[in-house]
């Protein structure tokens, strides 16, 4: 549950606002503190944003709101100084036709950690995160230092701060459905920590949860033949999804849809092993 319900979002007016496109009509100061209230905490207390200006502690770099007027489109980057080649934070957020937000996209790095770049081939060119040309040494590094599919650096565990704005924000807009398409096996699962169900793939994510048992088709792919087909990768999360990326479903990973009524857990878990770990 996200608590009390927020209150009603208004322009400077004390019009009630619908949408996303509603807000973008507004001058870019209004948009900015609207859209300011869903960056999760750390942004601020860790990283020294000023919380009035959105600019960095050297007062140049601001954040930056994509939101242009027409649209029903949000973006938001974050990063410490412009020439950075990775976002401290990035989220993508879009109305859709049925007066639903989707979470498009979102990722929280931390700046100081390692970088693998599994977002790039061995040419250095991009490669639509590893669904074109995967960089498999890359890759392998990646996964020995913990790290899930189509992650460059280590997150700073801050999505549930994030998550909570953003959900007290949906409900400030009146609306009532979240939806999103996770990006990998690990983000459907962590999706469903969170309280989300699936519009369609939910027979999938049990299926794959039966065969990686002791027996399973899945299972007996995990044949050493690769480092992301290790046997002990079906006891955790991470390790399935490594093994899904490399393609032992032997069908794309695609048409997983989830959704979230707000303020309301949906209780799925297509993982449910109590000693599961990630």
């Amino acid at each position: 549950m996200i608590g009390r319900k927020p209150n009603h979002l208004l322009d400077p007016d004390g019009l009630p606002l619908f949408s996303l496109k509603e807000i973008n009509q507004l001058p870019q100061a209004d948009k900015e503190h609207i859209y300011g209230a869903i960056l999760p905490e750390i942004v601020f207390t860790r990283f020294g944003f000023d919380r009035r200006t959105f600019s960095a502690p050297d007062g140049r770099h601001r954040i930056r709101f994509i939101c242009p007027p027409g649209l029903g489109l949000l973006r938001i980057e974050v990063r410490r100084d412009p020439q950075d080649r990775d976002c401290l934070f990035f989220v993508e957020v879009a109305d859709t036709p049925y007066r639903q937000l989707e979470l498009s996209f979102c990722l929280i790095n931390d700046p100081d950690a390692p970088r693998f770049d599994v977002d790039v081939d061995v040419q250095g060119r991009d490669n639509a995160f590893g669904t074109m040309r995967r960089n498999l040494s890359e890759e392998i590094r990646a996964m020995e230092a913990g790290l899930s599919p189509y992650q460059v650096r280590a997150g700073l565990k801050t999505f549930k701060n994030f998550f909570h704005r953003f959900e007290g924000f949906v409900a400030s807009l009146g609306i009532d459905i979240i939806v999103a398409e996770p990006l990998s096996y690990s983000n459907a699962v962590r999706y469903e920590n969170y309280g989300f169900d699936y519009i369609t793939g939910k027979q999938l994510m049990l299926w794959i949860d039966q065969e990686f048992q002791p027996g399973g088709i899945l299972f007996q792919r995990l044949d050493g033949s690769t480092p992301f087909r290790q046997p002990e990768m079906a006891q955790s999360v991470r390790g399935r999804s490594w093994a899904i990326h490399d393609g032992i479903l032997q069908r794309p990973w695609d048409d997983i849809r989830i959704y979230k009524t707000v303020g309301v857990h949906a209780g799925v878990n297509t993982f449910a092993h109590p000693d599961r770990t990630y």
